[in-house]
């Protein structure tokens, strides 16, 4: 019987878990396909009083007056680019965890109708307020 199994077994293990690890670093660090396509989504809270929803839009680092937000349909449509600061650009990176390019987040919104949209940065978020139409009873 051969005293060198588990070993043997730890190694193969060790090499198919790296071999997972570098196929997954390729799948989620790929150059987007276009210049114009998505390569994250932001985090978002979405919350809702009586009178509006409120999509409060992780962003820091990103130029708010460059984003754009539109209902479509039933959900609101975020996007925008985030863009490293020049300098930056020559930096010897160490650690990178904020993504850098471009971003849109779809987010389903609470069935209504909204009469209003408002925008304002909230420490390094975007905060849009949705008013809901007045219901008519009668």
């Amino acid at each position: 019987m051969e005293t060198n199994f588990p070993r043997h077994w730890m190694w193969s293990e060790a090499f198919e878990m790296l071999a997972r690890a570098e196929r997954m670093h390729r799948q989620f660090f790929q150059p987007p396909s276009s210049p114009t396509s998505a390569t994250w989504e932001p985090p978002v809270d979405v919350l809702e009083t009586e009178r509006a929803v409120l999509v409060l839009v992780a962003l820091p680092g990103v130029d708010l007056g460059e984003v754009k937000a539109l209902i479509d349909g039933d959900s609101l449509m975020v996007s925008g680019i985030r863009t490293y600061p020049p300098e930056m650009r020559t930096a010897i990176i160490h650690r990178l965890e904020l993504p850098q390019g471009r971003f849109e987040r779809r987010v389903r919104l609470p069935p209504g109708r909204y009469a209003a949209i408002h925008r304002i940065a909230f420490n390094g978020c975007l905060l849009i307020t949705l008013q809901k139409s007045e219901v008519r009873n009668g």
